[in-house]
């Protein structure tokens, strides 16, 4: 099936390249496209923390990967599907992250923590609510954890 969506907001942030760690501390401006108006992010600023799904426009679709690899290229990695893993280069590049809110002015949402570079095309934004947390115990593999330890580092 093929759909089409289009972009509510465009990303405007310090980071413009592909590169994988050291978000933690980058702040980004989520800037609602026309015809959306201010009151679309009414009542977000009552809230901590926002998913924000966007499009990874800038991963070349040659390079997308639709079955196993070593995540980061490191061998010392297990062979991992696309889906069991956050990369990139994934078969519809798409993101989702959930960023801190720093404020919400008018048009534009700042947040702390978005992996997304700027010029970035915006999908959706939702407010974190703690009924969304998983259910139960929760559980990565140490590769994973390996993978993450800088990701969000200042």
């Amino acid at each position: 099936m093929t759909f089409e969506v289009t972009s509510i907001a465009t990303v405007r942030s310090p980071r413009k390249d592909l590169s994988d760690d050291f978000w933690g501390a980058v702040e980004a401006e989520i800037v609602l496209a026309d015809p959306l108006n201010e009151t679309a992010f009414y009542g977000l600023g009552d809230f901590s923390h926002v998913e924000v799904l966007f499009l990874m426009h800038q991963v070349d679709p040659a390079k997308i990967e639709a079955g196993a690899r070593h995540p980061r290229e490191r061998s010392d990695w297990p062979l991992v599907g696309i889906f069991g893993q956050r990369g990139k280069a994934r078969p519809n590049r798409i993101g989702l992250t959930r960023a801190t809110i720093v404020k919400v002015d008018g048009r534009v949402l700042t947040v702390r923590g978005l992996d997304a570079i700027d010029g970035t095309p915006v999908l959706d934004v939702k407010p974190w609510m703690d009924e969304f947390a998983p259910i139960g115990a929760r559980r990565q593999p140490a590769w994973a954890t390996e993978l993450m330890q800088d990701y969000f580092k200042d």
